[in-house]
């Protein structure tokens, strides 16, 4: 029997935070499939659990996106699929904050804020410190209803944050975002 994939979700697919994931996938070791990439996620769950499960090694990252809807979309939907299917483990979500009323938020471990410093409540849109442990977003609400993610960890816009995360100078954000993840899962960085 095959081994589950080992996956991290990025609640973000726009054009530019595709390129930052893009890069920090690299910068991780890792795979991403940039077919998830979109706004909104232009394929189904299962779609993306086929791709995983076809990339030559873990982890994989994949994207999701609601495109600023504050309802269940595309992006939930798919991270709900890929969440509760048994043949993938997901070893953690990098939560991306939004400007989107009416969203219930989701409780987050720690963020990684744009100056790139380990904080143990939720970020902005910008990457700022924030007074709480919920990050709000547009494809975050469903995080609470899925079994077995292990970590939850906060960012701002990714590719963004004032320029601080931007793909030209390595998205070290995200990067930050995924190490820590891995880490979490005993990988070694």
């Amino acid at each position: 029997m095959d081994k589950k994939r080992k996956v991290i979700l990025v609640t973000d697919g726009d054009s530019v935070a595709q390129r930052a994931v893009e890069e920090a996938a690299r910068n991780v070791g890792g795979r991403c499939i940039s077919r998830s990439g979109g706004n909104p996620t232009p394929i189904t769950g299962n779609e993306i659990v086929n791709l995983v499960k076809t990339a030559k090694h873990d982890p994989v990252v994949v994207m999701v996106d609601d495109m600023g809807d504050s309802g269940t979309a595309q992006g939930e939907m798919a991270l709900y699929e890929l969440a509760n299917h048994p043949d993938i483990e997901i070893l953690g979500v990098v939560a991306v904050a939004a400007n989107t009323p009416g969203v219930e938020g989701v409780k987050v471990d720690f963020s990684v804020t744009s100056q790139g410093q380990i904080y143990r409540g939720a970020v902005d849109k910008q990457g700022d410190k924030t007074n709480d442990n919920i990050l709000y977003g547009d494809t975050v609400d469903i995080i609470d209803k899925c079994n077995n993610i292990p970590i939850i960890v906060g960012v701002g816009d990714i590719g963004k944050m004032h320029g601080r995360d931007n793909v030209e100078i390595g998205s070290p954000i995200v990067t930050k975002a995924m190490e820590e993840i891995l880490k979490k899962n005993g990988y070694t960085m």
